[in-house]
């Protein structure tokens, strides 16, 4: 006997700026009545259909499709199938997005495009784990970006290479190892365009900022290992969000555990 497909909720608030809210669901026969947000949502189905009314148009949800509803216009919402549907939103605040744009996504609010359907499905995956905020920004960013250039109808416009920018933020990015920053604090500082920041690094050094300061921070990490420190307080002083954080990214990037790195300084006296 197949058991019953259960309705599902998860929602929470990351400490992401930007990001409203993130909310996962499986509903099969619920039906959003017409409503209107505060916020833009952003919205991929990972198994079933959506179909939807905004401004008196029909539109559905399926696949590799990313719809954006804008704010305060009335939509409704319910499964296009019987099985019912599994999908992620991210409702976002007005900064990266204006108001201006909301016409043209009253127009459009549905995109086929694959870089941008990948891009939120990664960000999504970043956001189940605390303590990655910085790349939670940075995708957030050019999340941001791809939807702007979709909305005006546009292909991106070549980035033109800052050598001297990506240098300027590996440096505060050494500075800031264990506090760590905010991509809106870098971008402060260094007087830069949060996606021009990103891309600049990334096209100098072969990695995004995120990155640098996850290696530079399991780079912190090694010696107070091998110095006989538990793996919960190197967590802590090497700025990561708690022990699961320093052992998944440990492990990804040196292929062993905390725990197994520094019981092999046990093995070679």
């Amino acid at each position: 006997m197949v058991a019953p497909v259960v309705e599902q909720v998860r929602a929470w608030r990351p400490r992401v700026p930007g990001i409203a809210e993130v909310f996962h669901a499986r509903f099969i026969g619920h039906v959003y009545p017409m409503h209107a947000h505060d916020s833009w949502t952003l919205l991929i189905v990972d198994d079933g259909a959506v179909r939807y009314d905004l401004d008196r148009h029909e539109h559905g949800v399926l696949g590799s499709v990313v719809s954006l509803l804008p704010p305060h216009v009335p939509h409704n919402g319910q499964a296009a199938t019987e099985h019912g549907f599994r999908k992620r939103v991210l409702y976002l605040d007005h900064a990266g997005l204006s108001e201006a744009m909301i016409g043209r996504a009253v127009d459009t609010p549905t995109f086929t495009d694959p870089l941008l359907h990948r891009r939120v499905r990664r960000l999504h995956a970043v956001l189940d784990h605390p303590g990655d905020e910085l790349e939670a920004a940075s995708r957030l960013t050019l999340i941001h970006d791809r939807l702007r250039d979709l909305l005006r109808g546009t292909d991106p416009q070549p980035r033109h290479a800052d050598p001297g920018l990506a240098h300027r933020l590996r440096h505060l990015l050494d500075s800031r190892i264990v506090e760590g920053l905010s991509l809106t604090e870098a971008a402060a500082v260094l007087h830069a365009d949060p996606t021009h920041l990103i891309r600049a690094f990334s096209r100098e050094f072969g990695m995004p900022p995120h990155q640098y300061l996850i290696s530079r921070r399991v780079d912190h990490a090694r010696p107070l290992l091998l110095s006989g420190m538990p793996a919960r307080d190197v967590a802590a002083a090497s700025g990561f969000h708690d022990q699961p954080h320093l052992t998944r990214h440990f492990k990804r990037i040196l292929g062993t555990t905390p725990g197994q790195y520094a019981r092999s300084a046990d093995s070679t006296g």
